[in-house]
């Protein structure tokens, strides 16, 4: 590990035991593009045919354990979680001390948990590059909320060959181009607002990031898709926010019913923790989502469904479910202490649920208003508008309200 600070460094963290050939290839790509490189062994198996400045044993101690004893336990998914949690440790560690400047990773589905574990314990904005052999089955619970590059490995990786020779090498390449280039402030003197948004509610978030840019604030948006909700949620804890205009908290639909891109039972409740002024609405609660219509689970055939593309079908929520999404929404904003309002758009709560639309449904709509308006935490404003979800008037409203939380603060 070469102490020159002004060169920059990859760390290269994966199992050499099976993979050190592989590892070797990319270790000189970098080095014969004036990198320096750290090398940290998480293999189990056998022995490493490469040098490494931290060794399996070194790895296995921080993780609470040992090299010997995973040996004779002979238990893979314990190894991989033992090695999973020892290399976090001394990746953070590295990284807290200014050690490296990107990170580098290939692997098999092991190699490749072990690895995406470390990357996403990293700071927004760390170049990140996994290559791995599950990119296309597993990209979601690799990459979580994190900003991780992924590149499919194609081949197995078993060996440098012709083709996977050509992989890891664009994979090193894209690294390099991204230690190469020249580093982007990504401070703001600008107060930063996020918002959520999915593509009935597109029409709200857009007139309201231009409202909010118009009077000098920075909006970030989210795509509400399970993986955009925890990456606004992670963003919102981190402190990155002043405040948050949640114009489309769908993804609880998914989370309490079943649908495909929930953001987990967190979603909802950083911006409470954290104290940051926010704007609640109820965009797009009238659906569940699921793949193409094959994947509906037979149990929701029945039901009102609305293909929205080939790889995309809706289902209506029921009064049933809208009452426990409400419930949800109340128990999560009972702690809350920064300045909250919740907003309801009597006329629909998205595009497809307005009068002669697919999801129109009153019935639906009460239950959800109705026990909102019964559990509501007493903090938090209740604001009743007699219009859409994307009416202009809407908008506004959600706007000013905002504004005068940020004026406050």
């Amino acid at each position: 590990m070469s102490a020159d600070s002004t060169i920059k460094t990859v760390l290269l963290l994966g199992t050499f035991d099976t993979k050190g050939d592989e590892y070797r290839f990319a270790r000189e790509r970098f080095e014969n593009a004036g990198l320096q490189t750290i090398l940290i062994d998480t293999g189990v198996i056998g022995q490493s045919s490469l040098d490494s400045d931290f060794t399996s044993e070194d790895v296995a101690r921080a993780g609470g354990s040992t090299l010997e004893k995973l040996r004779e336990e002979n238990d893979r998914g314990n190894a991989v979680s033992v090695m999973t949690l020892g290399a976090r440790a001394i990746v953070t560690e590295l990284f807290s001390k200014g050690k490296f400047d990107g990170i580098f990773a290939l692997g098999g589905s092991g190699g490749s948990t072990i690895a995406s574990h470390s990357m996403r314990s990293l700071p927004l904005g760390i170049p990140k590059v996994l290559v791995s052999t599950l990119v296309s089955s597993s990209a979601a619970s690799f990459v979580g909320e994190s900003d991780i590059a992924l590149f499919a490995s194609v081949v197995d990786i078993a060996g440098v060959n012709s083709i996977s020779s050509k992989i890891i090498a664009n994979a090193a390449d894209a690294m390099i181009g991204m230690l190469s280039g020249r580093p982007i402030d990504v401070v703001s003197s600008k107060k930063l607002i996020a918002a959520s948004m999915f593509g009935v509610t597109t029409q709200c978030v857009t007139d309201a990031r231009r409202e909010l840019e118009s009077h000098g604030y920075e909006v970030i948006t989210f795509h509400m898709t399970g993986s955009g909700g925890k990456s606004m949620e992670s963003l919102i804890f981190q402190g990155f926010f002043d405040a948050v205009l949640d114009v489309t908290t769908t993804e609880l639909c998914d989370e309490i019913i079943g649908g495909t891109l929930s953001a987990g039972p967190d979603r909802l409740t950083a911006a409470v923790k954290q104290g940051v002024p926010q704007v609640i609405s109820l965009g797009a609660l009238d659906m569940v989502n699921f793949g193409a219509k094959s994947t509906v689970p037979e149990k929701f055939l029945k039901r009102n469904l609305y293909l929205h593309n080939e790889n995309v079908t809706l289902m209506r929520t029921t009064p049933e479910e809208c009452e426990k999404i409400a419930l949800d929404i109340c128990a999560k904003l009972s702690k809350a202490t920064a300045p909250a309002a919740l907003m309801l758009p009597l006329r629909g709560v998205s595009a497809i649920s307005t009068q002669g639309q697919p999801f129109y449904d009153p019935a639906a709509d009460d239950a959800l208003f109705s026990t909102l308006r019964k559990h509501v935490p007493k903090q938090v404003e209740l604001i009743e508008l007699d219009c859409a979800i994307n009416d202009l008037e809407f908008t506004s409203a959600l706007v000013s309200k905002l504004i005068s939380y940020l004026e406050k603060k």
